[in-house]
């Protein structure tokens, strides 16, 4: 799904926050002050969001911008995959999250199934590398990279978290009411793939 406006809010923005970063001249600051704003302005002008959020939103991030990372654990079991319902919507997920600065992605995937679902495992392959803004999920201010990780339990028993009020396994033709800024349908179909082919390479984009 296109939303152009978003692109060239999320580019200005990005170009305005990395010529702030660079920049020593008082007078390019200023246009890139200006151009921060005029990204703030489309964002409002077609999300309805109060200025005042949208400029924290913005203003809060410093330095070169790139992708944020959201990492997503697969655990397949009896030709089924781990989901977990996140209690910020009552929809179902794999188990993940924003990547801690500190820990890699395999660590992290393990912390996150761990607190979320209660079962321990550890990392074996990586299944994909997506770029969220090429697949269909809800419009975002940031740009994100998913990474999907496949993993087996070793241990544990389930458990909800404090962000998760369900666990449950699903079949990839019985699959719950999604959480699509997490994960789409057509992911996690992509994402059996694996179950049934485990020689598949890794996908990107």
């Amino acid at each position: 799904m296109s939303y152009k406006w978003l692109e060239w809010a999320k580019r200005i923005q990005a170009l305005s926050q990395s010529g702030l970063a660079f920049s020593k001249d008082i007078y390019d600051i200023e246009r890139y002050e200006e151009l921060r704003t005029i990204s703030a302005e489309i964002m409002e002008e077609h999300t309805g969001l109060e200025m005042q959020k949208i400029e924290d939103l913005f203003t809060n991030e410093t330095g070169y911008q790139t992708p944020k990372v959201d990492v997503r654990g697969v655990v397949f079991k009896d030709d089924q995959v781990l989901m977990v319902r996140e209690t910020i919507d009552e929809r179902w997920a794999l188990p993940g999250g924003f990547c801690d600065i500190g820990l890699s992605p395999s660590e992290n995937i393990v912390k996150e199934i761990q607190e979320e679902s209660g079962y321990d495992v550890v990392p074996i392959k990586l299944l994909a590398l997506l770029d969220k803004d090429k697949h269909p999920h809800p419009p975002e201010a940031h740009h994100y990279y998913k990474v999907f990780i496949q993993c087996e339990i070793i241990g544990g028993n389930p458990i909800t978290g404090i962000e998760t009020s369900g666990i449950q396994f699903f079949s990839k033709n019985n699959l719950p009411s999604l959480s699509t800024n997490r994960n789409t349908e057509s992911q996690i179909i992509t994402l059996f793939e694996f179950l049934e082919n485990p020689k598949k390479e890794t996908i990107f984009d």
